[in-house]
Parts: structure tokens; sequence; C-alpha cells
């Protein structure tokens, strides 16, 4: 039986956010080391986003956008990039990149909350059991003594967990909004409508801007990779999964980013993995399966 190129594209999408997602905390910890994360996030996405346009140009997509497509695109642009990532990017400075990783493994418990509120979605057993593990592993994650007592640490894992609301409330708004059909068009508006914002944000705060060519040799791969897998195509396949499957299964990427993250930091970075995050790590994931299980689960009662 022959596989659609529908479930192709899904396939390669997943493996987009999945894999490659989990490598940009890696990515964005090396950059921000030597760059301010608003400059950092806005000369990403506003790169990104001048090739996406480009690619398109050649490939003859149509670029024209309506009034409507193009608020609703700088919505997004802010929710996803400009606070849902730039944000995660400076909190990155007080954070290790596995720790924020495990953080936001629980997006998937905050989509499902916020979709209760919002859309009046029921939740059903196995849910609210994933909720109650999620909850959990996020209390012996930031409870742990040598994380709370590094300077900055408390403020970082609030401004992430602030971050993954925005995020989950960006998933189902983009998943109903006017946008470009094109995806690969869709994502170039958000991304410069991110970056622009970044760009705002960083003369705001005073940051200091720096040319690339006094960047060192790591930072300047970290920001191609980030440019061109993390931002052009994982992004480009993140908009894509959002109009053809739901966003709790969006949000599942959060089983492999927080695994492949954690194993970078550690390996290339010597970040600090202790048992007790580890323990954390697997009490999330759990949590997180549960939540997008489609098993029924029926308890046990008396008499029967």
């Amino acid at each position: 039986m022959a596989v659609s190129r529908k479930t192709i594209s899904i396939v390669l999408a997943f493996f987009a956010i999945y894999v490659i997602w989990g490598s940009t905390y890696l990515l964005n910890k090396i950059a921000v080391t030597e760059l301010p994360p608003f400059m950092l996030g806005s000369m990403r996405f506003i790169t990104a986003s001048i090739l996406i346009f480009i690619i398109a140009k050649i490939l003859k997509f149509d670029l024209s956008i309506t009034r409507r497509q193009l608020i609703n695109a700088i919505i997004a642009g802010f929710l996803f990039l400009a606070f849902g990532n730039g944000v995660v990017v400076w909190a990155l400075r007080y954070v290790d990149s596995g720790f924020a990783a495990l953080e936001i493994s629980a997006q998937p418990l905050v989509v499902l909350l916020l979709m209760r509120i919002l859309q009046g979605k029921k939740i059903s057993t196995m849910s609210y059991i994933g909720v109650a593990l999620g909850f959990l592993g996020i209390f012996l994650l930031v409870s742990q003594k040598q994380i709370i007592n590094k300077d900055g640490q408390i403020l970082g894992m609030i401004m992430i967990f602030i971050c993954m609301i925005s995020w989950a409330y960006a998933s189902i708004f983009v998943g109903n909004a006017n946008l470009p059909k094109n995806f690969f068009v869709n994502t170039g508006y958000q991304m410069l409508s991110g970056g622009v914002i970044l760009a705002i944000a960083s003369v705001c705060f005073g940051e200091e801007w720096t040319s690339p060519t006094t960047w060192s040799t790591p930072v300047l791969w970290s920001m191609l990779m980030l440019v061109i897998f993390g931002s052009i195509i994982a992004f480009t396949a993140f908009n894509y999964l959002l109009k053809e499957v739901s966003p709790e299964k969006v949000s599942t990427s959060t089983y492999v980013n927080p695994v492949i993250a954690l194993f970078l930091g550690w390996f290339i970075l010597d970040e600090n993995l202790t048992t007790q995050s580890i323990v954390a790590a697997a009490i999330l994931l759990t949590g997180v399966y549960f939540i997008n299980s489609k098993r029924k689960f029926k308890p046990r009662s008396l008499g029967r």
C-alpha cells in the first residue's frame, strides 16, 4: 500500500520539530553567551524571513497578503517568536539549556488547560492523570536547591513558564486564524514580524549590536544553524502541522526535545545533570504521554 505524499510530509514535519528543535536549546545557549538575547533573536528571524521570501520568489509563490492576514501574522510573530522565543533565549543566560527544555516539556499541559478554558474542551481521565504528573514533575524539577540557589535562576524559570503560556495560546490561535495558505510564506511573515518586534525591544533595552565579523566561530555556526534549521525548516514544519493536525499532537514534540537538549547540554556544555532532574524528566514525559493518549481509561469500581 503506497504512502500518500501528505503522510510523508507530516512525518518529515514531525521529525523537524522533534529533532531540530531539540538542538536549538544548545545553539541558543552558545550564542547568548556572547550576544544580547533580543539582538540575537532579531537577527536570526529577520535573516530567516529574508531568505524565505527570496526562496518563495524563486519558486514563484504568491507573496500577497490581506490586511487581516498581516495582523494575524504579527500577532503570531509576537506570541511565538518575539515573546515566546525571545524571552526564553534571555532566560538561557541564567538557566541551563537542558533544564529549560525540561520545563518547556510541560507545554502540552498548558495547551490542554487553555483549550479547556478558551474552547470548553473536555479533559479525559487520562489527561487529568497527565496534568497531575506534569505538576509533580515541574515541582521536582524546580525544587532542587542547587538550582534555586543560582543567581537569576528563579526569575528565569518564571519567565520560561510565562513564555509557555504565550506559545500555547499562539498554537491555538494559529490553528484557527486567517493566515497565508502557503506555509512557507506564512512562516516568512511571522519571522519578519517577530524579528522587527525583537529589534525594537533590543533598542528599548539598550542592547549593544555587534557585527558578525566580531563573533567567535562557535557563535557564527550556531546562528547559521538557528537560521536555516531552527527557523526556516523547523518553524515552517511547525506551521504546517498546526493546520494539518491538532495542537495537542503538535505539542508532542516535547517528548523528544528535552531528551536531545539534556544530552547535548551535558555532552557539549558540561551542564549538570542531577538524578532528581532525570526523575523529573521521566515523570514529566509520562504526563505528556497521558495527556496525548487516545486510549480510554475506565477506573474500576466496586461491584464490577
